[in-house]
Formats: C-alpha cells, sequence, structure tokens
C-alpha cells in the first residue's frame, strides 16, 4: 500500500479498544484531539523505549517537553511580531507563569541548545565528492595522491579541512573505513559517509537528522495557515510479507534506498556549486531528503495500521 502523507484526506483513529486503553487528561476534549493524542501515543512509544534505554525518566523527558511548548507558543503565536506574552503562553500550554518565565529566562541564556554540527572528516568527504578539482571524467571521486599543489588529498584536506594536518586526516579516514590506501600510497573513497561511533553520538544525529525534519515536514502538511505548497511526504507498506521473505525485501530496500540517498546528494551538490564562490551566509537555506526502511516488531501494535 503506498500513501502520499504529504496530504490527508482524513484523520484514522489508531489507539482500538482492547487491553490497551487511550490516555486522556481532559474528559471535554473533542473526538479530533482524541484521535491526535491516540496517534502521539503510538509515536511516542518508541521514544520511549529509547529515553528508558538512555536512563532518562519521565521527570526528564517532561522538562524539555514544557520547554518545547513554551518555545513554540513564544515564537510562533505573537502578534505584530513581537513574542507573545508570558500570560497568553501559560494559557496555550496549560502551564503556569511562574513556570513559563522560569521557562523562558532558560531558553534565552541558551541552556536547552542542542548543536549537531558537520564533522571535518564528513566535509573532506563531501567535498571529494563535490568539488571539481577532485572529481574524475565520470564524475565520481578520483584515486589521490597524497601530496600535491593541486588534485590531491593533501590540497583536499587544506581547502577544506580546517587546520587539521592532511596526515592525521588520512589516518583517521583509514581508521573509519572511509577510504584506503594502495600500494602506491593514493587514496580510494569506499564510502562518503561517516556514521557516529558512540550509540549516544547515532541517536543525538538521528533525532536531528532524521526525526526533526520528518516530523517537521508532518507539521508543515497539516498546517491551514502554510505560505506554501506541501511537501513530499510518502510511504509504502504491507501487512502481508511473509517472515521468510523479509531478510530478502530488507537487502533489496537497503539497496536502492542507498542508491536513491546517493543520487539526492548529488542533487544538492550540484546545487551548491552552482555559489561556489560565494562565501556569504546570506539567502542560505537547509533542505533535507530523507528515506527509511521499517519493520513491525511489536505485536501489540500490529492492529493500529
Amino acid at each position: 500500500m503506498s500513501q502520499n502523507l504529504g496530504y490527508f484526506s482524513q484523520v484514522r483513529r489508531f489507539v482500538s479498544n482492547n487491553n490497551r486503553l487511550s490516555i486522556y487528561f481532559a474528559p471535554m476534549q473533542d473526538k479530533i484531539q482524541r484521535q491526535i493524542l491516540d496517534a502521539f501515543l503510538i509515536a511516542l512509544r518508541p521514544m520511549a523505549k529509547i529515553l528508558l534505554r538512555f536512563g532518562i525518566g519521565f521527570r526528564e523527558f517532561s522538562e524539555i517537553s514544557k520547554t518545547a511548548f513554551v518555545d513554540v507558543a513564544t515564537r510562533d503565536y505573537g502578534l505584530r511580531g513581537r513574542p507573545t506574552n508570558i500570560s497568553r503562553v501559560a494559557v496555550m500550554t496549560g502551564l503556569t507563569r511562574k513556570e513559563v518565565r522560569r521557562i523562558r529566562a532558560k531558553i534565552e541564556k541558551g541552556d536547552q541548545s542542542v548543536v549537531v554540527k558537520t564533522t571535518p572528516l564528513s566535509e573532506i568527504l563531501h567535498r571529494w565528492h563535490a568539488e571539481q578539482e577532485f572529481l574524475g571524467a565520470s564524475g565520481r571521486p578520483s584515486v589521490l595522491p597524497f601530496s600535491g599543489e593541486v588534485g590531491s588529498f593533501s590540497s583536499l584536506v587544506k581547502r577544506f579541512g580546517g587546520d587539521i594536518p592532511p596526515g592525521a586526516m588520512r589516518t583517521e579516514l583509514k581508521r573509519v573505513g572511509a577510504i584506503e590506501e594502495d600500494e602506491s600510497g593514493n587514496l580510494v573513497v569506499v564510502s562518503r559517509t561517516v556514521h557516529p561511533e558512540g550509540a549516544h553520538e547515532k541517536l543525538v544525529a538521528a533525532l536531528v537528522h532524521a526525526v526533526y525534519p520528518l516530523v517537521s515536514t508532518v507539521a508543515h502538511n497539516v498546517n491551514p495557515d502554510r505560505d506554501s505548497d506541501s511537501w513530499a511526504q510518502m510511504s509504502t507498506f504491507s501487512q502481508s510479507i511473509r517472515k521468510a521473505d523479509v531478510p530478502r525485501l530488507r537487502r533489496i530496500s537497503y539497496d536502492r534506498l542507498s542508491e536513491m540517498a546517493e543520487s539526492f546528494d548529488d542533487l544538492v551538490m550540484a546545487y551548491e556549486s552552482l555559489h561556489d564562490n560565494d562565501d556569504s551566509d546570506i539567502d542560505k537555506n537547509t533542505v533535507a531528503v530523507g528515506v527509511f526502511y521499517f519493520e513491525e516488531q511489536d505485536d501489540d501494535m500490529k492492529d493500529k495500521w
């Protein structure tokens, strides 16, 4: 079954009345609110699994949830270009004015900021795949000699690696399995991405670069006051795949999604190259395209689709 989720013609009830009860906090909520909360309950289950696995309980999650509510209510619902006042934020979020004031002070101090920066390793691999100087006639990354003024690994690192010495960059890229060195000392790219090593680093990167863009796309598409067309949000799924066929389907999906991701990477790099000589940060926008594969592993959730 294929769905274009950029458009919503109806809201389904995701939680049935069997052995799991829907959780509500106000008895007079209307039907649409109940359906939305039921759907959020489904989406929050894997979030709860992740948080508990990392030793984070409801108290910490409640605090960041309050922060998100106060931040959005303050920035998105102000009048005449001004931030929403504390009383209105309290009414919208259900928090006390004292709590809103405390959280806004914390936000203004930057205590809640999370920054996931591009690493020098990722930048070098990205430029190796994007800059004409380091590409072959086929448009693929060239095999680079280590030394040389132009078209070499050292010149690549000097241009885009900051103050990291080329030798140290080579050692690290080899360690993470992103490049290989042949008998002549030339360097060959074998991976265009560097994955975070620690489980918590993988989690942070996934939440910022995958979950956040996806949920933001949903928020954009269901916003009746949006000032642009809906964004692409599509998925396909089946509930009739035999267990013996799943490994093969998983492998094929991985191969096809990898090809798709690389094609989009090539596309955005082509647009980046149009303005290589412009170092200004003015008019620079963030755009993302994401792909994923999923298997339902929770038996209690199989009747919620």
